[in-house]
């Protein structure tokens, strides 16, 4: 039973009062075992008075690894916690490792002790020793693979020697010794080792196909607080990258003590981050993730995050967009703390690019197109690259006025044409566009890119973390550069992995062209992993969330998430939400020959498979009568061992209803297909068949059951990463959408509502359709009940 009301408020305290924080707390709470077993360990340390962070860390370890088989020794070890004789995860971990071996029997102190450290002190000359000596051994391999080294090996070395050293003292004397030996950590140190050019992209990796469905007992901490691996805003004064320029000269970019902390006195040292959507289409499941990172770490610090439209690009973008994206971020449970507009600082933008003219790192450009991308692939500098800054300022200026016709000239940043770094190769800050902007209306005729705007609106904004996905790594160095040159506060950048799921296209610009060309049926079309879309298929907002939650925010890139990971999310949410109904989408008509003709009778049939029989709301009623449809599928002519339906002479049973037994079968003209099945049925209930079979009756004498229209929706692509083929259109699904025009259902389906999400019996989970009408209800599949019924009712 969950945890409510007083006493869930009881426990959060008591959990607070051990050093746990909220979300950790909170999410505990949620999981009834480790509540149980943490509260009890408390009780048994006496602490519930509370107690220093560390020893809530032990306490909560204990709770959920401590062996069942050696519950009798679990108040002996608690004392050891208590009394910081055992101090660390490491000597925890070794009495758990003890203590199962021993179970219930009685053990030695002093093996115990012996086996756990207990007592044993390693001084800091000596790890600082240990670590000197690991370092010295290892120093060609770490000078080579710098900060690529694995620290873990080291950590590996240092625990051989000295199994009880405190881990933490370790990691700051690797990490003080890896500065010492490398200096600051660079951006070539987070790139990933250069490989051969090979004339096809390498296609994504797609995760194994064996999916875990079984939760674990306990989240790591990580997984309970995915957000830990972020700093604080008062950190970030730290080096973000370094720029190598060709001439040999570095730029390490940071913040000023001064900078900083004028930025911390503008947001009072909260977290402020921000979802930056482009208006040019509708939202799939990677901005799913995208919004957990940047809303969910705002969140759970006690932020704000903006949801600022990346409105750079006039010509792409449209009202409905921008309408979509702000419906589509609330349905998501996200709550803005504003909603602007790259469009607001126009002027601003505008302003800055004139003082970067006037610094020396702007210029305005002749080149076409076609020249700066020659240009660019040859490394070399444009013509107008050294103009004088009184002429760019005025050329810039005409742009700004209209006097210069469209593609005639733009504005680009100073950067470095030699770089090794593509994104310095003197990117686009302005073009002329004599387009209107859907937010900015008619004022300009000059639009600022996204490499000039993002990070400037990201640093007025006062963003703390700027998050993205991984392609944007390598903008990292344009990114700060353009910010320091032009003195302004430089937010903490992070990449993390997008999210790529099977048998679907990601990309906005293929999303586009299949939904203009009409190969789906609209952005919101069930089939796509558009937001729209998979809510108009029944899935809630809680299973995206919980799948993106369960991706975790990582670094690992090429890689892609199978559709049964998202399915196994949308079953867990559906399978408590959505009551249980009788559907059957390819009738096969079954009289029973032994009950009275209009005899009606009205059963109870159960909306939760665990109902109680006094709980009257937890039912519903299904009539019964003589005329009963089946599913065709679930009806043979020749019967077999394996086969659990109804086939002649044999029975099988109506669920919630009575046992049938097949004693005719009328066939058409062509003596194959079944027209009519005749049965008997079993008042007494005494058979007991082992087939049980969804039924729907006529509700009375001649009058059909509801007719409802069914949509069984299946995977877009055959292949599970079609972006990778040549000829991705050829692999669209030809079955991804079948439509069942007259499906049979109970009377109680009769007034449900469009979003209303039903399981239909042995067929899966279904939602009702925006095109429902009063003639006529319309239901998506959302998804199947199992793999293994993945094929019922095909």
């Amino acid at each position: 039973m969950v945890v409510k009301g007083e006493e869930s408020d009881k426990i959060l305290e008591l959990f607070l009062k051990i050093g746990l924080d909220e979300r950790t707390a909170r999410n505990t709470i949620a999981n009834n075992k480790v509540t149980a077993n943490l509260t009890a360990v408390i009780h048994e340390a006496a602490l519930t008075d509370g107690c220093d962070r560390t020893i809530g860390n032990l306490l909560y370890t204990v709770a959920t690894k401590y062996p069942a088989n050696a519950l009798k020794h679990r108040p002996k070890l608690l004392e050891y916690v208590v009394s910081s004789k055992i101090k660390t995860p490491a000597q925890l971990e070794a009495s758990f490792s003890f203590l199962s071996n021993v179970a219930s029997e009685d053990f030695k102190q002093e093996e115990f002790e012996e086996a756990c450290g207990v007592g044993v002190e390693v001084s800091l000359e000596e790890l600082t020793q240990t670590v000197n000596e690991i370092f010295e051994e290892s120093k060609a391999v770490i000078l080579e693979r710098r900060y690529r080294m694995n620290v873990g090996e080291l950590f590996g070395s240092i625990r051989k020697k000295h199994p009880w050293a405190d881990p933490k003292i370790a990691k700051q004397l690797v990490d003080a010794k890896m500065y010492e030996l490398l200096g600051e950590r660079t951006a070539a140190d987070d790139e990933k080792p250069s490989k051969k050019k090979e004339k096809k992209e390498k296609p994504a990796k797609v995760e194994s196909k064996a999916v875990v469905v079984d939760t674990p007992a306990q989240p790591s901490e990580e997984e309970l607080n995915p957000f830990s691996i972020f700093p604080a805003p008062e950190d970030n004064i730290k080096v973000h990258t370094e720029v190598f320029f060709s001439n040999g000269s570095v730029l390490r970019c940071c913040n000023t003590r001064e900078r900083l902390d004028n930025h911390l006195k503008v947001t009072g040292g909260r977290v402020f981050t921000r979802f930056p959507p482009e208006p040019n289409g509708y939202l799939h499941i990677g901005h799913a993730k995208a919004m957990f990172v940047d809303f969910g770490l705002a969140k759970e610090r006690g932020g704000c995050c903006y949801l600022r439209y990346d409105d750079t690009n006039p010509e792409a973008e449209k009202k409905e967009y921008i309408t979509h994206i702000e419906e589509i971020v609330q349905w998501m449970g996200w709550e803005p703390f504003k909603i602007t507009y790259t469009s607001n600082y126009f002027q601003d933008l505008y302003e800055l690019a004139v003082e970067l003219i006037r610094r020396g790192h702007a210029y305005v450009d002749h080149q076409t197109p076609e020249e700066i991308k020659e240009y660019r692939e040859k490394k070399m500098n444009s013509p107008w690259r050294d103009r004088p800054i009184a002429e760019s300022l005025k050329l810039f200026d005409d742009m700004k006025r209209g006097l210069i016709e469209e593609g005639k000239a733009t504005l680009r940043m100073k950067q470095d044409m030699q770089s090794d770094n593509f994104n310095m190769y003197d990117l686009i800050a302005y073009r002329i566009k004599f387009t209107p902007h859907p937010h900015a209306g008619d004022k300009w005729c000059i639009y600022p890119s996204y490499d000039y705007a993002h990070c400037i609106v990201d640093s007025l904004e006062n963003i703390t973390h700027s998050l993205c996905t991984l392609e944007f790594e390598t903008r990292r160095a344009s990114y700060y550069w353009l910010l320091h040159v032009l003195d302004l506060y430089q937010p903490y950048v992070w990449e993390y992995s997008r999210l790529n799921v099977t048998n679907t296209v990601m990309s906005k610009r293929k999303l586009n062209y299949i939904v203009t060309n009409k190969y789906v049926d609209g952005w919101d079309d069930p089939r796509l992993m558009t937001l729209a879309g998979l809510r108009r298929r029944g899935v809630t907002s809680t299973a995206i969330n919980s799948f993106v939650r369960g991706i975790g925010i990582t670094r690992s890139d090429c890689s892609m998430i199978r559709m049964d990971r998202l399915e196994y999310h949308i079953r867990e949410e559906l399978n408590k939400a959505a009551p249980r109904v009788l559907v059957v989408l390819h009738p096969l008509k079954v009289v029973i020959t032994n009950l009275e003709s209009g005899s009606v009778l009205d059963l109870d049939a159960k909306k939760w498979p665990d109902a109680q029989a006094d709980d009257t709301s937890a039912f519903y009623k299904v009539p019964f009568s003589n005329v009963v449809y089946i599913e065709r599928s679930d009806f043979r002519m020749k019967d077999s061992k394996d086969y659990y339906g109804l086939a002649p002479g044999k029975s099988a049973l109506l669920r919630y209803a009575f046992p049938i037994k097949c004693t005719d079968v009328i066939l058409a003209d062509d003596k194959e297909t079944v027209l009519e099945i005749r049965a008997e049925y079993d008042p007494s209930k005494k058979s007991k068949p082992k087939g049980v079979l969804h039924w729907v009756a006529e509700p009375s004498p001649g009058s059909d059951p509801l007719k409802v229209e069914v949509r069984l929706f299946d995977k877009l692509f055959n292949s599970e990463n079609p972006a990778e083929l040549d000829d991705w259109l050829a692999d669209l699904n030809p079955n991804s959408k079948v439509v069942v025009p007259t499906a049979y259902a109970v009377p109680s389906l009769r007034n449900a509502a469009i979003g209303d999400t039903f399981q239909f019996e042995r067929l899966g989970y279904f939602a009702v359709d925006k095109d429902s009408t009063a003639e006529k209800l319309v239901f998506n599949r959302t998804v199947t009940l199992k793999d293994a019924y993945g094929k019922a009712g095909k």
